[in-house]
């Protein structure tokens, strides 16, 4: 017999903003996708030394201990936090079937299985940092890292309106069009997954791609570049047909969608954070790297996570 798995958008929650932000952002992708949300509270057990330590009053060292001996987390709080945060996206969003699930162990390593049956996986962040983009914990970085479904993260703080154009009254509007979809594209190893999820992103949201290659020159150009305008001017003509080409059959693929294509000469991540500041969603890759050794993300993915101001889908690929 087959199993059928039901996919959802499954989104990690702690009772945290930051996760409840990101609980938000993955109640309105879901009704988009037409698709359950689920929300996964994980509970992680002290190790046994933390939780047999003196200082612990009696209060704390029941909550770390009683779970250890019987296998399960206190029912107290651990119920809550999920119960509430249900009740109230059912209440706001009347039409979405929302469930709950609660587990233990790790939670890097139990986010990352839980998305094994997930249309996409969306965690939280702990909002701007000083320089102006996302701070991405250990948690998040890690199940990025090792997880092969698309993962999004959302800052605390994230509001429907963020991922909307102002209305005539330069107000903030859910009301209003979607901000473009920002899909960060390197021509040199393009896949299509990362491409296609991109595309149907600004199709459901009924707006533009705007795909954003940055480019350098050679190693064996680049003392020449600065005296050497011409040919400057003709390297980025050849990007800017590479980029074209590559684009050309998934504009036929998706008609409706109006694509923008810039090609930069620079740092491409640098160029995507820039960018983030008028999308609704930026799109960049990840390859899939099954050695439990070495990193596995990539630099330019690396950056935009920490600094986008929008929420940011990692998408990994081969």
């Amino acid at each position: 017999m087959i199993r059928t798995v039901t996919l959802s958008v499954t989104v990690g929650l702690d009772g945290s903003h930051e996760s409840r932000a990101a609980a938000e952002w993955a109640a309105r992708e879901a009704q988009l996708l037409g698709l359950p949300l689920k929300l996964v509270h994980v509970w992680e057990p002290a190790p046994a030394p933390m939780a047999q330590a003196p200082l612990l009053g009696t209060e704390t060292q029941q909550h770390w201990t009683e779970p250890s001996e019987m296998g399960a987390p206190p029912a107290e709080g651990w119920e809550r936090v999920p119960r509430e945060a249900a009740e109230g996206l059912r209440a706001r969003h009347p039409r979405l079937d929302v469930i709950t699930e609660q587990l233990s162990g790790r939670p890097a390593e139990v986010l990352a299985d839980a998305a094994k049956d997930a249309e996409l996986l969306v965690l939280g962040s702990r909002g701007l940092s000083g320089i102006g983009g996302f701070v991405v914990g250990s948690v998040g970085l890690s199940v990025v890292a090792h997880t092969e479904r698309p993962v999004v993260l959302v800052r605390a703080g994230e509001q429907a309106a963020d991922e909307h154009e102002m209305d005539p009254a330069g107000i903030p509007s859910a009301a209003t069009a979607y901000r473009p979809v920002v899909l960060g594209l390197d021509i040199e190893s393009p896949d299509e997954e990362l491409i296609e999820f991109a595309f149907a992103a600004a199709a459901r949201r009924g707006t533009s791609l705007r795909v954003v290659h940055g480019w350098n020159v050679p190693p064996y150009y680049a003392y020449g570049l600065s005296v050497d305008l011409e040919l400057h001017g003709s390297l980025a003509q050849a990007e800017t047909s590479a980029l074209t080409e590559l684009l050309r059959p998934w504009r036929k693929k998706f008609p409706d969608v109006e694509v923008t294509a810039d090609s930069h000469y620079g740092i491409p991540a640098n160029h995507l954070v820039d960018a983030s500041r008028e999308a609704s969603l930026v799109v960049v890759g990840k390859r899939i790297r099954r050695n439990p050794i070495g990193a596995h993300i990539g630099p330019v993915t690396h950056a935009v996570l920490h600094h986008s101001t929008a929420p940011v889908a990692v998408v990994p690929h081969h």
